[in-house]
């Protein structure tokens, strides 16, 4: 097992990229080809602002990328405060919740959102299992 990693760091990332690679096969994603970026508002310590970029062509895991400043072009862009996005890595927070009750904000085609609601979510299930500090 290996120990926790800081949230939203190198070493998080990467193992981030590894368990949905392996754990995410293009079946599981619906073959959806798609990018989202998640923008943290408040990051410790400093209070900046980070972007986690995912990227998915026919259901395989493309890109994933955390950095600050501009993010790639995404198809949807989701912008929350860091907590909630934690809270939601963690298991604690519905991603759907979090939009409903205005702790997250969605640009893109919101038609199209609700139908990848559940692929999502399926993500965020395998990011949770990630030992991480937050």
């Amino acid at each position: 097992m290996i120990e926790k990693v800081k949230y939203l760091s190198k070493e998080w990332r990467d193992e981030a990229e590894r368990r949905l690679k392996t754990e995410l096969p293009p079946e599981r994603m619906n073959f959806v080809t798609s990018s989202m970026s998640n923008i943290y508002k408040n990051c410790p310590p400093d209070e900046s602002e980070k972007y986690l970029y995912f990227k998915f062509e026919e259901g395989r895991f493309a890109e994933l990328l955390i950095g600050t400043g501009e993010s790639p072009k995404p198809e949807f862009a989701v912008t929350g405060d860091y907590q909630t996005f934690a809270s939601i890595t963690r298991g604690e927070l519905n991603a759907q919740k979090a939009l409903m009750t205005l702790k997250l904000k969605l640009k893109g085609n919101m038609v199209k959102a609700l139908k990848l609601a559940s692929l999502a979510d399926r993500l965020n299930k395998v990011l949770a299992t990630i030992p991480t500090a937050y």
